[in-house]
């Protein structure tokens, strides 16, 4: 199974605060969609196990903010599984600036598995192969 996957991302004009630079809230932004497209390269899209009644909550998030990102620039977005428990899923990212590879922020979250009701349940087994 796929446990890493590169997205490029160009930060766009609405996501910069009055200098240019982009805002540290669409970070995690970026990050969810880093998420997003490895699960849907290793055969699950979000919206399937939602209607299956299976949810990933963001239990823990940390980011290190290394260099500014500015608009217009093109970055690449570096997601991968760190740890998966019976319930959980730990993801680590680096977003790069695409032009000198330069390290722009490091990040990682713990995702809680979550039913309808917010309880924790464990990962479909079809997820853990």
């Amino acid at each position: 199974m796929l446990d890493r996957i590169d997205i490029d991302v160009r930060v766009r004009y609405a996501e910069v605060d009055a200098m240019g630079v982009l805002h540290h809230s669409r970070y995690w932004v970026y990050f969810e969609m880093g998420r997003t497209e490895l699960l849907r390269a290793q055969g699950f899209r979000y919206r399937d196990l939602e209607e299956a009644g299976v949810f990933f909550v963001v239990a823990k998030c940390a980011c290190q903010f290394k260099q500014p990102a500015r608009y217009d620039e093109e970055l690449i977005l570096h997601t991968w599984i760190t740890r998966m428990g019976a319930a959980r899923i730990d993801h680590a990212y680096e977003l790069k600036r695409k032009s000198d590879g330069a390290l722009l922020a490091t990040a990682q979250t713990t995702l809680a598995c979550v039913g309808r009701d917010g309880n924790i349940i464990a990962i479909p087994d079809g997820m853990k192969a």
